[in-house]
């Protein structure tokens, strides 16, 4: 029997995704009936903070963030985990608004975390992971910023850059989210890193990820060397150490 999990939090990042957020709300709500859901949004100008609150008005299960402008995925992420703590949710998942991450697959982190994990992460790359729809040159960057990660830093995951994951409020409560300044998907690394240095349990889900079919794609050049960079100086500054002294204290 797994350990209680207490009430789930599911924070949805936004920016320009009026189109998607209806139906990602309605696809949470009918997987996870109990989770609540916030809504971080950045004061995004096509109205996504509107229909957010639209939803929430309609919904006691459904809470919204306003944030006054961009500040990237890893800031909101951050101030959603914030106000979880504080609201006392034991669980905290990230999933994208755009569909790529399958509300469906949500029970199956929820289950890891059930089976002692302290960190499920819902992955790509891992054997029944897979993508759909991702052209051959997205597919090769992220395996190999995966792989890159990998040896740079001695993590035993092989998708640190996933952003379909679920904490448990005892993991974020031992990290220190006031000093994580990455901000796009090098954050997931980040989180990944803190939990793994901290003796926590990391365990990978298999998930399918669909490329998204409305709107527009955050990931850019600035975020891919953000990435490297980040990992790279993590690496050059003893991080793989700490997480290997660690490991081998474990054993």
């Amino acid at each position: 029997m797994g350990r209680m999990l207490g009430r789930v939090l599911v924070i949805v990042p936004t920016y320009n995704e009026r189109e998607n957020l209806p139906l990602i709300t309605r696809r949470l709500r009918e997987a996870v009936p109990e989770a609540h859901l916030l809504i971080a949004d950045d004061d995004s100008p096509d109205g996504t903070g509107a229909i957010a609150d639209e939803l929430a008005a309609g919904d006691d299960h459904v809470h919204v963030l306003h944030r006054p402008a961009k500040q990237g995925l890893g800031a909101a992420y951050i101030a959603g985990f914030r106000w979880g703590l504080e609201e006392g949710f034991g669980v905290l998942v990230e999933i994208d608004a755009d569909g790529s991450h399958q509300p469906e697959e949500l029970p199956k982190l929820l289950d890891a975390l059930a089976k002692g994990a302290d960190l499920a992460i819902g992955s790509r790359w891992v054997p029944g992971g897979k993508v759909v729809n991702w052209p051959a040159s997205r597919e090769f960057l992220s395996r190999g910023a995966n792989i890159y990660t990998r040896l740079v830093l001695g993590l035993p995951v092989r998708d640190a850059t996933a952003g379909f994951r679920a904490y448990r409020a005892s993991a974020l409560e031992k990290i220190n989210l006031d000093d994580v300044e990455s901000r796009g998907y090098c954050f997931q690394v980040d989180l990944t890193l803190r939990t793994a240095i901290g003796g926590m349990r990391v365990r990978e889900v298999p998930i399918t990820f669909v490329e998204r079919t409305v709107g527009a794609s955050k990931m850019s050049r600035g975020i891919v060397i953000e990435a490297l960079w980040r990992v790279t100086v993590w690496g050059v500054t003893g991080l793989p150490a700490r997480l290997r002294r660690r490991r081998a204290r474990r054993r």
